[in-house]
């Protein structure tokens, strides 16, 4: 089967140099919405000990086996980058171009080629070829400092803000962008260069707004959205479990406290000297029912009270399961494509690829004979 043949980016050809992180994240996302993925895998893997039949991110993607450090291994490749559209790779800076197939090579290949880079501090800079993980890059750029309560130490938010927030979505973003580009009169392929910091860095651009107008303090726990607000953050339940309040807005906040139970007795909202008493009230209410009854409390409200959910409950919750927000294939459980396209809507359609299963079946797809293996590179 070729490609996808359905979502809007149907038609759009993608080589992925295998790697970890971001890097498959931002392939995934592309192979979700259309793109025919082709990810070129190395013998030996890409350097994770994870079960590829449980790597979500090769999803709805097609797997080659390359040997870049082989004779005529960076030859197939191009050979690849001729016939797509877009590339991406997340090496260190300078190790594609080692390998033979950075972006002069490939832009020389293919002119209108969309070459993707993906890494963590950039191609130059102090920091370029030092190693790295999400937890680094999100740590100098400041927006770890801003996630966990007051009087403890930052709170990780696993790798979700930075490997794919700061780095695959904007990398997807600007490759997208690049290919408009790309495509149009007198449009010209072009490098993209995709840093987590820089994009960890942007995500907080609205936060660096109010700093400047007074309106956030450069500390945790002491503002409106982290969690220093009584009215907006996260409250144990009498079973140990917890509920995610955001009454920000006065009308949410007025029906919050009068299903809570406390419009009486609460300190007025914007007495900031008695926010301590505010939340130390909120909690002790929420502690006296489980959450189950405090979904059902505010589940037909306006009050933006949320019951916190785990990964595996998630699936079953009533509006996430009407609008089939998660899907099962393969006999996995997984989020479903997003975003959401009226006419073109992306699927879940292939099992994560395993390395190199389809080697000659891209072979035949992209015209390509010279990555075929040894068994049917002299058959018809």
């Amino acid at each position: 089967m070729a490609g996808t043949g359905n979502g809007p980016l149907a038609g759009v050809r993608v080589v992925e140099l295998a790697g970890i992180g971001p890097g498959p994240f931002a392939a995934m996302l592309l192979a979700d919405l259309g793109a025919d993925v082709v990810r070129v895998d190395r013998p030996g893997g890409a350097g994770l000990a994870i079960d590829p039949a449980y790597d979500l991110t090769n999803r709805n993607k097609r797997s080659v086996l390359i040997d870049l450090k082989a004779d005529g291994g960076p030859e197939q490749v191009l050979d690849l980058v001729e016939r797509a559209d877009i590339l991406i790779e997340a090496y260190r800076p300078g190790v594609a171009e080692r390998l033979g197939v950075g972006p002069e090579p490939c832009l020389a290949r293919n002119p209108r080629l969309v070459y993707g880079r993906m890494t963590g501090w950039g191609q130059e800079g102090p920091l370029a070829q030092r190693a790295g993980h999400d937890i680094a890059y999100i740590a100098v750029t400041g927006t770890l400092s801003m996630i966990g309560p007051a009087d403890g130490p930052p709170v990780v938010p696993a790798n979700l803000v930075g490997d794919y927030a700061g780095g695959s979505l904007y990398l997807v973003v600007g490759v997208l962008a690049a290919l408009h580009h790309a495509r149009a009169e007198g449009g010209s392929g072009q490098v993209v260069d995709a840093a987590i910091t820089d994009g960890a860095a942007h995500l907080a651009t609205m936060i660096h707004g109010m700093m400047a107008a007074g309106g956030w303090q450069d500390r945790r726990g002491a503002n409106l959205l982290d969690g220093g607000c009584p009215f907006y953050g996260t409250y144990e339940t009498a079973d140990g479990e917890y509920m995610a309040v955001g009454a920000l807005e006065r009308q949410f906040y007025d029906e919050f406290i009068e299903l809570l139970g406390i419009r009486d007795t609460a300190p007025a909202r914007k007495d900031f000297a008695r926010w301590g008493e505010l939340r130390a009230a909120v909690a002790r209410r929420f502690k006296e029912r489980s959450r189950a009854e405090w979904t059902a409390v505010f589940e037909d409200s306006d009050a933006c009270v949320a019951p916190v959910l785990s990964l595996r409950e998630a699936p079953a919750h009533p509006h996430l399961a009407a609008r089939g927000t998660f899907t099962d294939h393969g006999g996995i459980t997984q989020p479903a494509p997003a975003p959401r396209f009226s006419a073109t809507p992306g699927a879940v359609h292939r099992p994560p690829a395993q390395p190199g299963a389809h080697t000659d079946e891209v072979a035949r797809d992209w015209g390509v004979p010279g990555i075929r293996t040894d068994e049917t590179r002299g058959t018809g």
